[in-house]
């Protein structure tokens, strides 16, 4: 895939502060960056916005709200779309969160409930909201929505992740289904056996996921925008920034 559509999100080169990452990406000719809130709230909303601004960057995502059952949710999730806004951030990634009393059910109706009371905020404030669909290994702490068809009967677009959804029998379809509804594609690999239950992603091209193929199909359903390389991974976060960044551009080109 062509360069100009990578994004380098915060997370996978985790020990750049906002104000390297940014940098970094501006020293390699990138045009995007998908940015976290913790690292926004470190280095201050609107100087990140000025920094990002000014280094001629645009922001592809900011990660993350949602945890629809947390208490004090709410009132967060309100602060992150006004963050979004204020970053020029179109996208705002929700992960769902789990279920607090292990009853699914109703945690799945909680998040569709949430979506509902913090959509029209978004709306006004031009920023979409995005559900990730995560593995179902994350459902017990971080998500209780782990389909591209649930996420898909929820009042929001869609944030496709290759390395939650790769495994599911359905996803092509389900991907075809989204359509316009997608507003993000994130990539990385599935490592056999995974070396640790968070942190385990892989570069593109070091694990099983039909990267390419799932990223065509994507594009096939509309969605043309940045692509944000998002790595979970120790090893990649101790080589150095530049180091790690470079084979990022290399696996991306090569395998996405």
């Amino acid at each position: 895939m062509n360069l100009e559509r990578l994004s380098l999100n915060q997370i996978t080169i985790n020990r750049w502060s906002l104000g390297e990452a940014v940098e970094g990406c501006a020293r390699h000719g990138l045009r995007w960056i998908g940015l976290w809130r913790d690292k926004v709230a470190e280095h201050g909303l609107e100087a990140s916005a000025r920094r990002v601004r000014d280094a001629g960057l645009q922001v592809s995502s900011l990660c993350r709200a949602g945890f629809f059952s947390d208490p004090g949710s709410a009132d967060d999730n309100l602060r992150a779309v006004e963050e979004a806004a204020a970053l020029g951030a179109p996208v705002l990634v929700l992960v769902c969160g789990p279920a607090s009393d292990r009853d699914l059910d109703a945690a799945r109706a909680r998040v569709c409930e949430g979506i509902n009371e913090l959509l029209p905020y978004a709306q006004r404030a031009g920023v979409r909201l995005g559900v990730e669909p995560l593995h179902p290994m994350f459902a017990a702490d971080r998500s209780v929505v782990v389909t591209l068809a649930e996420a898909l009967a929820l009042p929001a677009d869609v944030v496709v992740d290759v390395y939650h959804v790769w495994w599911d029998p359905d996803v092509r379809a389900q991907i075809r289904r989204a359509g316009q509804r997608i507003c993000g594609l994130h990539v990385s690999d599935w490592l056999v056996p995974p070396p640790d239950h968070l942190l385990g992603r892989g570069l593109m091209g070091d694990g099983v996921i039909p990267i390419r193929e799932l990223s065509q199909e994507v594009e096939a359903a509309g969605y043309g925008g940045p692509v944000e390389v998002e790595i979970f991974n120790r090893a990649l976060w101790d080589l150095p920034g530049d180091q790690a960044l470079e084979l990022i551009k290399t696996r991306f080109v090569d395998r996405v």
